[in-house]
C-alpha cells in the first residue's frame, strides 16, 4: 500500500493541476469569465482540503484491512471526483 504521504501529494498535485488548468483557459481563451475561474478553483480546492482531512483521520485503525479499503476508497474518489472536475473544466472552454 502507497503511503498517507503520496496519497497527500497525489491529492495536492491534481488540485494545483486543475487550478493551472483553469488559469490557462482563462488566459488563452480569452471567454472564461472571471466567474467560471472562482468556481472551478474553489471546488478543486474544497475537494483537496475534504481529502486531505479524510487522509489524516482514517477509519478504524486497529484494524489494517479496515485501513487499506479505507484509503483505497479515498484514492478512488479522488481519481473519479478530479476527473470530472477536468472534464467539467474542458466543456467550459469548449463551449466557450
Amino acid at each position: 500500500m502507497a503511503s498517507v504521504r503520496s496519497l497527500k501529494k497525489d491529492i495536492n498535485f491534481l488540485a494545483s493541476e486543475l487550478v493551472t488548468q483553469a488559469y490557462l483557459g482563462q488566459i488563452l481563451f480569452k471567454d472564461t469569465t472571471e466567474d467560471e475561474l472562482i468556481n472551478t478553483i474553489t471546488e478543486a480546492l474544497e475537494f483537496r482540503n475534504s481529502l486531505i482531512a479524510r487522509a489524516n483521520h482514517p477509519d478504524g485503525k486497529d484494524n489494517p484491512k479496515l485501513v487499506k479499503s479505507y484509503y483505497q476508497k479515498v484514492r478512488k474518489d479522488m481519481v473519479e471526483r478530479f476527473s470530472e472536475l477536468f472534464d467539467k473544466h474542458g466543456k467550459q472552454i469548449e463551449s466557450n
